[in-house]
C-alpha cells in the first residue's frame, strides 16, 4: 500500500469543490420544484416531465465528459483543467436557471428547459473532472476514504450554509421599496450571491489540488477498449444500481420536505433571528438538521468503515434508514419532536454512505486497473456521477408526478389524498430505494482485504513500469 499522506491544505482544497457543488445541488434539490411551481409559475406535472428528459440527457453526458477527461493533456493535468474553465459559466448559469422571464406559460417553459439543460451541462463538465480528481490524487485506498470525508464534510457545509440562509435571503431580498412582495427578484438576487461563491471555490479547488497517479505507462488511447473492460466490471454495475437507489431515496425526501411543511405542518415561523426581521421557519430548521446529521454521518464513516469494512457499513446504513423512513409516515402534523428526531437519525445514514460510494468507485478504477491493464479513471468516476444524476432523475421527476398524481394544488389548501401522498414521499417511497440501494450492495464483493492485496500489486507493477506516480504537476 502506498504510504503517501496529503496535506491538510490540499484536503480542504479538494473539500472546496463539493462545498461549490452541492450549494447548487441543495439548490436543486430542495427548492428547485418549489420555485417552478410556486414562483415561477410551472405546473408539477410539467415539472416532472421536464426533469425526466433533460436529466436523462444530463446523465448521458457524465460518460462522454469522463472520456474527454481522460483524454486531456494539460500542464495541470487531466481533471483540474476542467475546475478552471468551468467556474464562471457555472456560476452565471446557475443564476439564469432561478430567473424567472416575463414570459407567458409556454416560453417560461422553454426557457426553463433551455437553462435548467445548459446548467446540468456546466456541472457534468465540472463535476465529473472533480470527481474523477479523488482517484488520480493519491493510490493510498485509505487514504481515499479520509479525502472522501473531507469531501463530503465541506459538501454538507455548503448545503447547510443554502438551507440556512435560501429562505431567509430570498424573504428579505423580496422586499420592494413600495412593500409589495417579489419573490421572483428575491430568488434571483439570492442566486446571485451563492453562484459568486461557488465560482470562487472552484477556482481554490483547482488551485490547491495536484494530480498524482498516471495511467500505466505506455497505455494506449482507445475507446472501444475503455468501454469494453467497463462493460465486463462487474463491481461497476453493482455500485451504479447502489448509488441510483440512494439517489432516489434521497432526492424524493429532499425535493417534497418543503411541500410537507408548507402543506401538512403548515406552521410555518419557527423563530426571528434577534436583532432582525429575518423569519425562520421550521422546513429551514429541518433541512439544516438534516445536513448537520449527515456531517455527523460523514464523519463517522470511516472510523465504522475501518472496523467492519466499507460495504457492511453501507449495507447496514440503508437497513437502518428503511426501517426509520417507514416510522416517518406515521407522524401527525403535531408530532414536530419525533419529527426532527427521525430526520436527524435518517440523515445520519444517508450522510454515512456518500464518502463510501465514492471512495468504492476509486477501489473499482484500481480493481480495473489490476484486472485489465488499463485506467479509466474519468470514465469509471463518470459512472457515479451519472449514478448521482440518475438518481436524482427519477427521484426528482417522480415527486413532481407523484404531486400530481395525488392532486397537489400549487398555493391552495391540499385534499386528503395530497396530504397523504406528501407523507408517502417522506417514509415509504424513500424506504423503498434505500432497501434497493442495501440489496445492490449486499452483493459487493470488493472488501477491504482484498483491495489491500490489490493497491500492494498495482504499486509493485508501477514501480516495475518505472511510473509507479508521477511527479506533482
Amino acid at each position: 500500500m502506498s504510504t503517501e499522506k496529503l496535506k491538510l491544505k490540499e484536503k480542504i482544497g479538494y473539500g472546496l469543490g463539493d462545498a461549490a457543488s452541492s450549494m447548487f445541488w441543495k439548490l436543486f434539490s430542495m427548492y428547485l420544484l418549489f420555485f417552478y411551481t410556486d414562483v415561477f409559475g410551472i405546473s408539477a406535472a410539467a415539472v416532472g416531465s421536464m426533469f425526466l428528459f433533460t436529466r436523462i440527457w444530463d446523465a448521458a453526458n457524465d460518460p462522454v465528459m469522463g472520456i474527454i477527461a481522460d483524454r486531456t493533456h494539460s500542464r495541470w493535468g487531466k481533471f483540474r483543467p476542467y475546475l478552471l474553465l468551468m467556474a464562471i459559466p457555472f456560476g452565471l448559469i446557475g443564476f439564469l436557471t432561478f430567473t424567472t422571464p416575463s414570459f407567458g406559460p409556454s416560453g417560461k417553459l422553454i426557457y426553463a428547459y433551455v437553462t435548467y439543460t445548459l446548467m446540468m451541462m456546466i456541472y457534468t463538465a465540472v463535476n465529473v473532472p472533480y470527481a474523477s480528481l479523488m482517484g488520480v490524487m493519491t493510490s493510498n485506498f485509505k487514504e481515499r476514504t479520509t479525502l472522501a470525508s473531507f469531501r463530503f464534510v465541506f459538501a454538507f457545509a455548503g448545503s447547510i450554509l443554502v438551507l440556512a440562509l435560501a429562505e431567509p435571503l430570498v424573504g428579505v431580498f423580496s422586499q420592494t421599496t413600495s412593500g409589495i412582495v417579489n419573490p421572483q427578484k428575491g430568488w434571483e438576487l439570492t442566486t446571485a450571491l451563492f453562484a459568486v461563491i461557488a465560482a470562487t471555490l472552484f477556482i481554490l479547488t483547482f488551485m490547491w489540488t495536484r494530480e498524482r497517479v498516471s495511467p500505466p505507462k505506455g497505455q494506449k488511447t482507445s475507446l472501444k477498449k475503455d468501454l469494453a473492460d467497463l462493460a465486463v466490471n462487474k463491481p461497476w454495475f453493482i455500485l451504479l444500481g447502489a448509488g441510483v437507489s440512494s439517489l432516489i431515496f434521497n432526492s424524493i425526501r429532499d425535493g417534497a420536505a418543503i411541500y410537507y411543511f408548507k402543506y401538512y405542518i403548515q406552521t410555518q415561523s419557527a423563530f426571528v433571528l434577534p436583532f432582525t426581521s429575518i423569519t425562520i421557519g421550521f422546513s429551514t430548521l429541518y433541512l439544516v438538521l438534516g445536513q448537520a446529521a449527515n456531517i455527523v454521518g460523514v464523519v463517522l464513516a470511516k472510523p465504522v468503515s475501518d472496523r467492519v469494512g466499507k460495504k457492511n457499513t453501507f449495507l447496514g446504513a440503508m437497513l437502518v434508514a428503511t426501517v426509520l423512513s417507514v416510522m416517518f409516515f406515521w407522524m401527525g402534523s403535531n408530532d414536530l419532536t419525533m419529527i426532527f428526531v427521525l430526520q436527524f437519525f435518517i440523515s445520519i445514514c444517508a450522510g454515512i454512505i456518500f464518502p463510501l460510494l465514492w471512495s468504492m468507485y476509486a477501489d473499482i478504477a484500481d480493481y480495473s486497473e489490476w484486472k485489465t491493464g488499463r485506467r479509466a479513471t474519468g470514465l469509471i468516476f463518470s459512472s457515479s456521477s451519472m449514478s448521482q444524476k440518475m438518481g436524482w432523475t427519477l427521484g426528482g421527476a417522480l415527486t413532481g408526478w407523484l404531486l400530481a398524481i395525488y392532486g397537489f394544488k400549487a398555493n391552495a389548501v391540499q385534499s386528503e389524498t395530497a396530504l397523504s401522498g406528501i407523507r408517502m414521499m417522506l417514509s415509504i417511497f424513500p424506504a423503498v430505494g434505500a432497501l434497493l440501494s442495501a440489496a445492490f450492495v449486499f452483493t459487493y464483493r470488493l472488501s477491504d482485504q482484498y483491495m489491500e492485496q490489490i493497491t500492494n500489486e498495482l504499486n509493485e507493477r508501477r514501480k516495475a513500469e518505472g511510473s509507479d506516480e508521477v511527479k506533482a504537476l
